[in-house]
Formats: C-alpha cells, sequence, structure tokens
C-alpha cells in the first residue's frame, strides 16, 4: 500500500475496515429514554470538568433500536445520558453505552469518543408495555418500563424535531503506543436531517441491578419523572473538538 492509499483508509483493519466512511444515516431509529432523578454527587462524579450537571439532578437512561443504519446494519443501544452545561449551553453528556454491534462499537470510540461497550440491549412491546432491558455478561442490569403511547408530544409540528437538536457531548480518550495520552478531548455533535415520525409520553419505571463493567446503578434512582418514546430519521454527521485535554 502506499501512503495515499493508507491515508484514504476509512477505518482498520486495513485488509477489511471496521465501518465505512461517514456521515451516516439512521432510518426509523426508535428511541425509549426514562426520565428520573438521582444523587447529585453521584452525577458530579461521572461528569467530567468543564462540563458542568445542569443542577436538575436528572438522568436520562435509553434504548435505541438501529434496525437500518448505513455502514453499521442492525442493532440496539442502551445507556446513560446527562444533562449538562458547557459555557452556559444546555448540552447532553454520554456517559456510558452498551450495543450489540462491532462497527457502531468501533467507530463510536475512534471518531466521537462515545462511551461504547459490548452489551445485550432489546427494545421491544410486550402487550401494553413498552420494554427494554440490558444483560452485561449474561446478567440483567437494567429494566425499563413504560405504558406504551399515553400522550402524544407532537402537538406542535413546529417543536417535532426539538428533542434531537440538542448539542451532544463525549468524552474522547485514545491512548498512544507508549501508553501515554495520545487524545484526551470533550467532543460535540449536532444531529442533522432529522424527521420525527411519532414522540409519546407516558408512566414509566426503571429498575437498575449493580454491576462492575456495567455501573448505570451508580447512578441510583431517587425519584422518576417519566417516559419518552420516539422514532426518527437522522444523519450522525461528524463533530468538533470543544476542550483538548492535552493543549
Amino acid at each position: 500500500m502506499t501512503p495515499d492509499e493508507i491515508l484514504a483508509l476509512p477505518s482498520m483493519p486495513p485488509g477489511n475496515p471496521s465501518y465505512p466512511a461517514g456521515p451516516y444515516r439512521f432510518l426509523s431509529r426508535e428511541y425509549f429514554v426514562i426520565i428520573y432523578e438521582s444523587d447529585p454527587e453521584a452525577i458530579r462524579r461521572l461528569v467530567p470538568e468543564p462540563l458542568e450537571p445542569d443542577g436538575s439532578n436528572q438522568v436520562y437512561y435509553e434504548w435505541i433500536n438501529m434496525p437500518d443504519s448505513s455502514g453499521f446494519g442492525s442493532y440496539a443501544e442502551s445507556g446513560v445520558v446527562i444533562p449538562c452545561r458547557f459555557r452556559g449551553e444546555a448540552v447532553n453528556y454520554t456517559a456510558m453505552m452498551f450495543l450489540n454491534d462491532e462497527p457502531p462499537i468501533s467507530a463510536g470510540r475512534e471518531i466521537w469518543g462515545f462511551p461504547k461497550r459490548w452489551g445485550e440491549p432489546n427494545l421491544r412491546v410486550e402487550t401494553d408495555t413498552l420494554t427494554g432491558s440490558l444483560h452485561y455478561a449474561g446478567q440483567l442490569v437494567a429494566l425499563g418500563t413504560m405504558g406504551y403511547k399515553h400522550e402524544n408530544l407532537i402537538k406542535d409540528p413546529a417543536k417535532r424535531n426539538e428533542a434531537l437538536k440538542k448539542t451532544q457531548v463525549n468524552l474522547k480518550l485514545l491512548p498512544c503506543v507508549t501508553g501515554k495520552p495520545l487524545v484526551a478531548q470533550l467532543v460535540a455533535y449536532n444531529l442533522e436531517e432529522i424527521d420525527v415520525k411519532f414522540h409519546y409520553g407516558g408512566p414509566a419505571r426503571l429498575h437498575l441491578v449493580p454491576h462492575v463493567n456495567a455501573p448505570a446503578a451508580d447512578l441510583p434512582v431517587q425519584r422518576m419523572i417519566g417516559g419518552r418514546h420516539y422514532k426518527a430519521d437522522l444523519t450522525l454527521p461528524f463533530g468538533r473538538v470543544l476542550h483538548d485535554y492535552l493543549a
């Protein structure tokens, strides 16, 4: 391979790249988000400076079904998101994620710094209940339930895409071959070409089981707020650096 050919590769391994070049389009991406209040000290421990928790003490636990994802295929995802502020702007910080497909794990970590690990999430409708579960190493670590489509939240068409427009932030960490940090950044991205199909709210419950390798229960449920269920087509573009810890 010539240097130009090497630099044109989208990803590792060179002979069979894990994922193609982006940006990446998702069709019928289905979200189940449970909103709850947690311990403010536990939230602060997980939020990297210079991000600041937004003061609401809220945490979003989410499941996402992605049945049609360019370059990645069909898979599911589950994880923890914390509402924060960066220099006065309201943002969402992704604290941990678990999914069952190697290409988006590799791409997510290498490009945007998503905190992705392998897990077994599942999102389904069981009779009258929207149900999300997450297993790690054969053990149940999260179970969420919500009344199915109780309240239509898209009453104003002008607001139908608001839930997905918010700036998303990750902590990207990549080590050098020397063992020292090569990349240590807060990175941000904003979803594009959003078309929300539906958006419902309803009563919800969340059960978290302590697990050393899937520590969602480190953000304990103190008060339930509710659930959200929506589906959208969208594009995940490349991002930008908000803060460089090595600069």
